[in-house]
């Protein structure tokens, strides 16, 4: 099969499409013919050799990728016939394997797909839609509230944006850029572009703030709250974190919290996501690569050039 492979940590050229050896399932586990991989800021971390929180960066060579979707073309033993020609969307975890035509994984974690619902949708879901519902369950969005969400066009955080936006809340979407925010526009709520001097005064007070973002554009967030407000963090996509103090907090009586790092029912999430999605109620923004072009994916991820959701094509 053809997949791509990372022989050495380094920059995103270092990531070669080439032919390596069909996997084969085992006990309990199925083989997918992937038609959609997900693309993760994580990948782009492991790839030039930075750890992502306690997991060791993996021995080389691998195939990079934890989310696929497509068709069960051969199952392992122990594994009912039923299964066979099934669409189906997995997370492989840390043993990746996505980057390639074909992957592996055990039948018990391989949900079976909606039929109205797009491989790449499910991909974007199984990863970033179970992210976001980690993320809501923390916010417990009402309809009184006025929600800023950073990051507003990325996969997570548009996904926020719809959700706080259902709930019957004010939105506002921070994004980078005059075509990220119109993207977020385009979700039926109100967008800032913090590439913009002054961006937080269009931005107003609001009652909770949403951030995955970090550094100034978190500091920002966190100005942006009224008294009582509260700061949901769930990434550094600035790659530093929001600064703050005792004193930010007891000032207008904030409450901050980490959204992501507790322990969670990683299925059940899994199974919100693709059902909120199956059933209208979410949608995925989504920018597609070539499965031969997961350098560009990196390269577009890290540069900040993307919107939604990055998914490789086989």
């Amino acid at each position: 099969m053809r997949a791509i492979r990372l022989h050495e940590f380094g920059p995103p050229a270092n990531l070669v499409y080439e032919e390596v050896d069909d996997p084969e399932p085992g006990p309990g586990q199925v083989r997918i013919a992937v038609s959609a991989a997900g693309v993760h800021f994580i990948d782009t971390a492991i790839r030039a050799g930075r750890r992502m929180g306690p997991m060791p960066l993996p021995d080389l060579p691998q195939i990079p990728g934890r989310e696929v979707a497509g068709t069960v073309d051969a199952l392992g033993p122990g594994v009912g016939d039923e299964w066979r020609g099934r669409r189906v969307v997995t997370h492989l975890g840390p043993a990746s394997g996505g980057y390639a035509a074909l992957a592996v994984q055990e039948v018990e974690a391989v949900h079976a797909l909606d039929d109205h619902l797009s491989d790449a949708a499910a991909v974007a879901m199984i990863g970033t839609g179970q992210t976001t519902m980690a993320i809501l369950d923390v916010a417990a969005l009402q309809r009184d509230d006025v929600a800023m969400v950073t990051a507003a066009a990325s996969g997570v955080g548009s996904l926020l944006v719809q959700a706080a936006r259902n709930a019957g809340a004010e939105v506002v979407g921070a994004a980078g850029g005059a075509e990220k925010a119109a993207r977020v526009r385009d979700l039926g709520v109100r967008a800032v572009d913090y590439a913009e001097p002054g961006w937080t005064e269009e931005v107003g007070k609001v009652t909770v703030a949403l951030d995955g973002v970090g550094g100034e554009i978190g500091r920002g967030a966190l100005e942006a709250l009224g008294v009582g407000g509260r700061l949901i963090l769930f990434g550094l996509a600035s790659g530093e974190p929001t600064p703050l103090s005792a004193g930010d907090l007891f000032r207008r009586g904030l409450t901050v919290s980490a959204a992501l790092g507790r322990v969670v029912d990683q299925r059940a999430l899994e199974v919100r996501a693709l059902a909120a999605a199956a059933g209208g109620e979410l949608a995925p923004l989504i920018t597609s690569f070539p499965l031969a072009q997961a350098a560009d994916a990196h390269a577009a991820i890290e540069s900040r050039a993307t919107i939604g959701k990055v998914v490789l094509v086989p």
